[in-house]
């Protein structure tokens, strides 16, 4: 069983947009993530980008441009994910400010957290929020 050594994380949502770049950007610029790599195909496309954000990190990619992942991922949906930051309200002000399409602004939580909710290029649906659950060992 893998483990999270060296401080990795152990789970990396992957997204594939059909403008990755422009995602990219809007994941750098708006949501506050750091390039790690971008790894780019002859023909432009990204073919595997890492973005970090705290201790967690995503990966994106192209759709279209083969392969058994982005074939696997042909139908599939829009997807979520939650991003815990240190403070909701800055973090929402500044996705704001670079024009972030904004579902739920900063919210108190029944079960003690603090969240809002926003849409990216593509629809994927990502919230920034303090929630960090013990997970335990």
């Amino acid at each position: 069983m893998a483990g999270t050594s060296g401080g990795r994380p152990s789970i990396y949502p992957t997204l594939l947009y059909a403008d990755a770049k422009a995602a990219i950007r809007q994941l750098t610029e708006a949501f506050g993530f750091t390039e790690l790599s971008v790894y780019e195909g002859e023909d432009g496309s990204v073919l595997h980008a890492e973005l970090v954000q705290g201790n967690g990190a995503v990966m994106v990619g192209s759709k279209g441009r083969g392969g058994l992942f982005d074939a696997a991922m042909k139908d599939a949906g829009t997807t979520g994910v939650y991003v815990a930051v240190a403070d909701v309200d800055a973090h929402h002000r500044h996705a704001v400010e670079q024009g972030a399409e904004i579902l739920m602004p900063p919210t108190d939580q029944d079960y003690g957290a603090r969240d809002y909710m926003a849409r990216d290029v593509e629809g994927n649906i990502w919230s920034f929020g303090t929630y960090t659950p013990e997970i335990g060992g």
